[in-house]
């Protein structure tokens, strides 16, 4: 069943942003949700006078890493133009949503409240929205992992890890917000007591369209360890454990599911855009991702990119302290599970001549369940298990040999290091997803997204070891993206639907996806029967790895 259009004039658009950390990108849909036009601006190729690598600035000490404010805002400048040469109609656009990288923060000062809600469209936005806006140039963005004694302090505050679990949905991370805010106030004392606002950068984004602060949303704040992501409300809690007076510098978080406002009247004024266009709350980009993809119940998405991302659709709230918990983008009963990791591309220089031929054709050479052979790759701490370090066991090691922790130094070929690394990655995976509450059943599927996603012979891995079919959605490598302008045009059936029973999420999107979707792999008539005895060991190779670190 299709949305009635009746309701929503096929001449209206949708317009949709992604800020990630090397570009901000925009796409426009018209409203059968088909790509009219696109855009996008490359921080470091596009603003070489920020000089950042892969869009981002390498801080003084170790593990600090940086964003600036004032880029992304020159970007929105050049990208509005880049839209309009590229065959977009601004003037069409009932809608607009964005997404972007999560846990990075932006400190609004008292100039910088009083120029978004002053723009004068005779200016571009970079000459007003200036370093002046900001009480500090550089801010933290997720690759920033310094922050592990912000994450002591804050868990020790509330009672411990555990409580962090049950409010927030996951332990206290270096990379997450809350502790990023707590470090600006230790750190930049006078600074934070400047700000007038903190936003994510999401928020951030939201506001230049807005010309004003933009509330928080529910599923970008679930990753700051700050909100509570059942009461759908800041947790005092952790607000108090954090840093003085936040409460009010963060304002009231919204549904991301909602609307906040209308564009400002710069838009209208330089771009000819509808006054009456109303901006949807923008989100972080792995929310974004799964309201991008046709994620049903039943329905596991594996992004497989330069890190890999496991999203699923959860009932309720897993417990579980090496997990990520958020609020679900678009099922305001629902949460979001969430899992990150690679180190793929490594054993591809090491063992395969740095070809992706070569490493297919080592990998599909060996049989499934490798023989016994398995390992466990994690080159820095992960976050999911909180370890680092190589394991590989052969067929005769288990939890209480000996040599259990230690495991061998490396496999006899090339071809069983590659099959170990994948089938130990995708086991892994597994078990968290179990952990997390994922029903795995007869009508599980799996869709595989990112630029990895054209590799069969990985694709068959994961079939096998989920025991899954997998298929590949052609729009996903941009999932974030249209996950943005997705939910504009949903906001928009839903203000105009006059039905009494309106259509979800995903069944307003599903009739103009489906036909992305390509089946690329069926498990193995085997697969449950060589994988399942191999779950247990790399939760006991897990376990190992622990009593190392």
């Amino acid at each position: 069943m299709k949305a009635n259009f009746s309701a929503q004039p096929e001449k209206c658009t949708y317009l949709g942003f992604d800020l990630s950390t090397q570009k901000l990108k925009a796409v426009q849909l018209n409203s059968c949700l088909d790509v009219i036009a696109t855009a996008e601006v490359q921080f470091d190729s596009d603003l070489p006078e920020f000089r950042t690598v892969n869009g981002a600035i390498a801080g003084p000490k170790k593990n600090e890493f940086f964003g600036q404010p004032v880029m992304w805002v020159k970007a929105v400048d050049i990208i509005m133009d880049r839209l309009v040469v590229n065959g977009g109609d601004l003037s069409s656009i009932a809608a607009i949503g964005g997404s972007a990288q999560q846990h990075g923060s932006v400190y609004w000062s008292r100039q910088g409240v009083e120029a978004l809600r002053t723009l004068d469209p005779g200016k571009f936005l970079h000459m007003q929205i200036d370093d002046t806006a900001f009480v500090l140039n550089k801010t933290p963005i997720w690759m920033d992992g310094s922050t592990e004694n912000q994450c002591s302090e804050m868990e020790m505050a509330i009672g411990g890890s555990k409580e962090m679990v049950r409010l927030t949905g996951s332990r206290c991370f270096p990379r997450f917000t809350g502790p990023q805010i707590r470090k600006v106030y230790q750190r930049h004392a006078r600074a934070y007591e400047d700000t007038q606002r903190i936003s994510l950068i999401s928020s951030f984004l939201a506001s230049i369209f807005i010309g004003d602060v933009a509330p928080i949303d529910y599923a970008d704040g679930s990753g700051m360890n700050l909100f509570d992501i059942k009461a759908k409300t800041w947790s005092k809690a952790c607000l108090n454990a954090c840093a003085p007076d936040l409460e009010e510098r963060l304002s009231a978080p919204v549904k991301t599911n909602s609307f906040i406002g209308t564009i400002c009247d710069f838009f209208v004024a330089r771009f000819g855009m509808p006054a009456n266009c109303k901006v949807c709350a923008f989100t972080g980009d792995n929310p974004s991702s799964l309201s991008g993809m046709l994620v049903e119940k039943d329905w596991l998405a594996v992004s497989l990119g330069t890190s890999d991302t496991v999203m699923m659709t959860l009932k309720q709230q897993a417990l579980l302290e090496d997990a990520h918990v958020l609020c679900h983008p678009t099922e305001d009963n629902l949460f979001m599970g969430l899992l990150c990791s690679s180190v793929r591309d490594g054993m591809k220089h090491a063992e395969a001549t740095d070809n992706w031929n070569t490493f297919n054709e080592l990998l599909d050479s060996t049989p499934r369940g490798n023989y016994g052979n398995m390992a466990l790759h994690f080159p820095t701490k992960e976050i999911v298990p909180s370890v680092k370090g190589t394991l590989r066991w052969n067929k005769d090691i288990n939890a209480v040999s000996t040599t259990a922790t230690t495991g061998i130094v490396k496999f006899s070929s090339p071809q069983t290091e590659i099959r170990a690394l994948i089938e130990g990655q995708m086991l892994h995976r597994l078990n968290v997803a179990v952990d997390m509450g994922f029903n795995f059943g007869g009508n599980t599927k799996i869709i595989a997204t990112g630029g990895a996603s054209v590799n069969k012979s990985i694709l068959q891995v994961i079939a096998d070891v989920f025991n899954a079919p997998v298929y590949v959605q052609k729009t996903s490598s941009e999932a974030a993206l249209l996950g943005a302008a997705y939910r504009a045009g949903y906001m928009h059936y839903l203000e105009r639907c006059k039905d009494d029973s309106p259509l979800s999420y995903n069944d307003f999107i599903s009739p103009y996806i489906l036909n992305y979707l390509t089946r690329m792999c069926q498990p193995s008539k085997d697969s449950n029967e060589i994988y399942t005895p191999m779950l247990e060991r790399v939760r006991s190779m897990i376990q190992s790895l622990q009593k190392t670190n």
